[in-house]
């Protein structure tokens, strides 16, 4: 094993570590943890076998395995980029209604008191 190998190989089991923690402490679901531990069980089998990302390029029809992997970054980075785009949206429409009902409760309030 390469230096690089070894390096990712540990991430990959701090990761995972971090991964089953968060389950346990109720902070993720047990869909999230499948998800997430599959993610990272993908990246130790690439670290260990990168040859595995150029059989997979050649099945979709792509011309190297680093370039799927970059691929696939992308599409997952501007996926979560419009997931957080549209949490954030909801946030402040939310905030928004709050705060409008919180100024409506006060001026009724003092509006009573008169």
């Amino acid at each position: 094993m390469t230096v690089i190998q070894i390096l990712l190989v540990a991430f990959v089991a701090f990761a995972l570590l971090g991964t089953v923690s968060r389950f346990r402490r109720g902070t993720l679901t047990a869909l999230q943890l499948v998800l997430w531990a599959l993610l990272w069980t993908a990246v130790g089998v690439v670290a260990v076998r990168p040859e595995t990302t150029s059989v997979l390029a050649r099945f979709v029809g792509v011309g190297r395995g680093a370039d799927l992997i970059v691929y696939l970054a992308l599409v997952a980075l501007f996926y979560l980029q419009f997931r957080q785009f549209a949490k954030i949206e909801r946030l402040e429409r939310e905030i928004t209604a709050v705060v409008r009902k919180d100024a409506i409760d006060r001026l009724n309030d003092g509006n009573d008191a008169g």
